[in-house]
């Protein structure tokens, strides 16, 4: 097995890996969306995060990934099973989607070979069948052509990837932890797209430094003996995994009182914000932050702590407008915890 870089010894980025905690927690939350400079270590810490995380339960033999405890969202084979199917534990997946990549390769495709030799029709899963129940990653997610981003759309609306092809009608379902990343100065990212993803968040190169130089450090470290670097870190990768595993468990009852209820909404309606996703979204993250503290219930100091994340995509921006959107939700944010 091949050793990947420990979460825990990420240098800084705090926000990042906070991001990618929370939507570990709660899968709901809807997938993380970073855009910053590149080697900030990004993919790192997805694929660091992923090997904390428990092992999954999967029905063996299916080339769908079906969960066996979700006997509701199983695919049609494993739901025409009479008995119950056998499960194996495998490591949480982690799935790139290539800019490059087809529709067929995305979603699947009718297996030609197959079909020419053998004269049966047979179904080959593509990358969403793989990434079910795990993480799908798109790097540079703002130049996805559209196509794509319209098949991304409708799987992580409906949870299920529905497929037509040569008489064929496949359906599997399709759930997985959404993060993508870019810079927004090559291209801007689909409003609907945009808007899936749960929380969004800026990265930057550090500038100081004694950071620079640790970040150097740490990478020559692991490269030169993984073994005894991973080593070093599995007291730290422990407790993030414990805290990980401990708010999975206690999220379902951790409790939004009212008052804080209210302020969540308030802080929309002062943002302008459409709809009613970023309120609904800045919930659900508060209460994974609050699951992860161990917290019984979600207090406002949950919601400072993740209102950027949750809102700073959602704004409306003038076109001659030059402040920060993570300052404005600070600001507004201030304002309505005060009142």
């Amino acid at each position: 097995m091949k050793l990947v870089y420990p979460f825990s010894a990420i240098v800084g980025q705090g926000e990042m890996k906070l991001a990618l905690m929370l939507a570990a927690v709660d899968q709901g939350i809807g997938g993380v969306l970073i855009f910053g400079d590149r080697g900030t270590g990004k993919s790192t810490a997805v694929r660091a995060l992923a090997a904390l995380l428990p092992k999954k339960s999967l029905v063996v033999g299916c080339q769908y990934n079906c969960t066996p405890q979700a006997l509701a969202g199983l695919c049609e084979r494993c739901t025409d099973k009479p008995k119950e199917p056998k499960a194996q534990l495998v490591p949480t997946p982690v799935v790139d989607l290539p800019l490059g990549a087809t529709e067929d390769r995305v979603i699947g495709a009718l297996d030609i070979e197959r079909a020419l030799s053998a004269g049966e029709k047979h179904f080959e899963p593509g990358l969403l069948a793989r990434a079910h129940g795990g993480f799908l990653y798109i790097d540079e997610v703002n130049l996805l052509e559209d196509h794509l981003v319209d098949l991304l759309l409708d799987v992580t609306a409906s949870g299920e990837n529905v497929v037509e092809r040569e008489g064929m009608s496949i359906r599997h379902p399709a759930r997985f932890v959404l993060v993508g990343s870019g810079n927004p100065e090559e291209g801007e990212l689909r409003p609907q797209l945009l808007d899936r993803f749960g929380l969004c968040l800026e990265v930057r190169t550090p500038m100081d430094l004694a950071t620079r130089v640790e970040v150097v450090r740490r990478r020559e470290d692991f490269e030169r003996d993984r073994t005894a670097f991973v080593e070093k870190w599995q007291r730290e990768e422990q407790k993030v995994r414990t805290a990980i595993s401990r708010a999975r468990t206690a999220l379902p009852d951790v409790e939004t009182p009212p008052q804080t209820l209210e302020k969540a909404v308030e802080l929309s309606m002062a943002l302008g914000a459409d709809g009613l996703r970023g309120e609904l979204t800045l919930i659900r993250a508060a209460r994974a932050a609050a699951a992860l503290e161990r917290s019984r219930e979600v207090t406002p100091d949950h919601l400072r702590k993740v209102a950027v994340l949750a809102m700073r995509h959602r704004l409306r921006k003038a076109p001659t407008e030059e402040i920060d959107s993570g300052l404005r939700v600070e600001r507004a944010l201030a304002t309505v915890l005060a009142a």
